[in-house]
């Protein structure tokens, strides 16, 4: 099922060629949306670095899976609370309080409840009583939910994820790589990334080094009858 983020995506075929003449490029699945990375190395100098960042994405995976029951969003959000919360998750739920904060409450994870209401053809007034990320509680040896909520960190954990993949990878001494965990990385060299849209093809493109790329759009998820506002696509 092709998410929002994933529906004007960022085409992989509208890389710049790697300075290598054997790049390496590895694909796979995490957090609800495709993943790779792409190196300038052949597959045997590449292969160990692989192999760390998959490890790494398994725990991101059981950290704030929405898709896994026994991840620990979906703990908190099935019983409204988690006891001592990995510091990921610490450093995560605390930069979504600064988004909150900074947009006036526009950016709020525990809109969730609606998701699921429209998914399901729910109530919708009901679930909309459930929003409110001022109604969270933070500490270190503890998160609590109020009545009712369910949060989403989609909007942000996999942005978060890139961030985390990409500074693994420089400890490693990786320079040259672009990492997307569903947000692009680009970093060492310069790289060149292109939107793709399914009618129209690749629609822009941007060259990025050391810097990300994230996209939205407004046509790839649309739930309970058109009674979400549209969204706009988005270059970050």
């Amino acid at each position: 099922m092709i998410s929002r983020r994933r529906f004007l995506a960022i085409s992989a075929a509208a890389l710049a060629t790697p300075a290598t003449a054997q790049p390496t490029k590895w694909q796979g699945y995490a957090l609800g949306a495709e993943v790779s990375l792409t190196f300038d190395a052949p597959p045997q100098i590449a292969e160990p670095a692989i192999a760390r960042i998959r490890a790494e994405l398994e725990r991101f995976e059981a950290l704030f899976s929405l898709y896994r029951p026994e991840s620990d969003l979906s703990r908190l959000n099935r019983s409204g609370f988690l006891n001592a919360p990995a510091p990921e998750m610490l450093t995560l739920l605390q930069a979504c309080d600064r988004a909150y904060r900074q947009t006036d409450g526009r950016f709020d994870p525990t809109v969730q409840t609606v998701w699921q209401a429209a998914a399901q053809n729910g109530d919708l007034e009901a679930a909309r009583q459930a929003i409110g990320w001022d109604r969270v509680r933070i500490s270190p040896d503890h998160i609590a939910l109020d009545a009712g909520q369910a949060l989403t960190l989609n909007g942000i954990a996999q942005g978060y994820a890139t961030d985390l993949v990409t500074e693994v990878l420089r400890q490693e001494g990786w320079g040259n790589v672009l990492v997307n965990i569903g947000e692009y990385y680009a970093a060492g060299r310069n790289w060149t990334l292109g939107v793709s849209d399914p009618q129209h093809g690749i629609v822009q493109t941007r060259t990025l080094k050391d810097q990300a790329i994230a996209t939205s759009s407004p046509g790839a998820l649309r739930l309970g009858g058109g009674q979400f506002p549209d969204f706009r696509h988005f270059f970050v």
